[in-house]
This record gives structure tokens, C-alpha cells and sequence, in this order.
């Protein structure tokens, strides 16, 4: 799912690519909002034919963003909460530094600011 970089869990451009397509995103909001779904209520969703939206559910898969499970005749998916808690703490990790970037430039900011009310007087 991930590639090490710079100390921190970097996901992999397979995740990227899977949350890429908006219907996957879709089945991705579906999950998140509904828990447990089966194949066949996913499929429920969409207008496209099943073995399209199979399809997506395979990329989704490969991606490890969703789990499967197997009960007799029925595919029952979910979220997979690893992959999500690795994405999001991800996305925290570099919304951290882009914070970081943000507060230095505020911080040079005011002293440039500074500087010039100084002179100015």
C-alpha cells in the first residue's frame, strides 16, 4: 500500500490511481457511509452494467482500500480501516508541514513588515 520516504509512509500510486475515478470514490462513500455492503447492493448504485462496477470493486481491492468477504454465494465488502488510517495519517502528516511552511512565511512576513514600520519612522 505504501512506499517508505522521508521517514514517513508515503501511499502508493496505486491508491492514488484507485481514488482517481469518481466512481470508485463513490463506492468508497458508500462503504464509509453504510458499513457493510454486498456486491450486489453496491451494484444497486449504479447504471452501469454489474460486471463494470465489478470491475472498479477489483481496483479498489488491489488498491487494498476495501475488504472482501466471503459468505456462500454473497461478496460482502468494507472498508479497510488499516488503509484508511494510513491515508489519513498521511494526509495529516503533510497538511503538518505545509502548516509549518505557512507559520514561517507568516513569521518573515511580520518581520518584513516590521522592518519597513521601523524605517519608516
Amino acid at each position: 500500500m505504501s512506499l517508505q520516504g522521508g521517514g514517513s509512509n508515503i501511499p502508493g500510486q496505486q491508491l492514488f490511481d484507485a481514488l482517481a475515478d469518481p466512481t470508485r470514490r463513490t463506492i468508497i462513500e458508500l462503504l464509509a457511509a453504510n458499513g457493510r455492503m454486498s456486491a450486489t447492493d453496491i451494484y444497486d448504485n449504479f447504471s452501469m452494467s454489474n460486471p463494470a462496477v465489478s470491475q472498479h470493486l477489483k481496483v479498489l481491492r488491489e488498491a487494498e482500500l476495501v475488504e472482501i468477504e466471503r459468505r456462500a454465494q454473497k461478496h460482502i465488502y468494507s472498508l479497510n480501516p488499516d488503509t484508511m488510517h494510513s491515508l489519513e495519517g498521511w494526509i495529516k502528516h503533510t497538511t503538518d508541514l505545509w502548516d509549518q511552511r505557512f507559520d514561517r512565511l507568516d513569521n518573515l512576513l511580520a518581520a518584513e513588515k516590521g522592518k519597513r514600520h521601523h524605517t519608516r519612522r
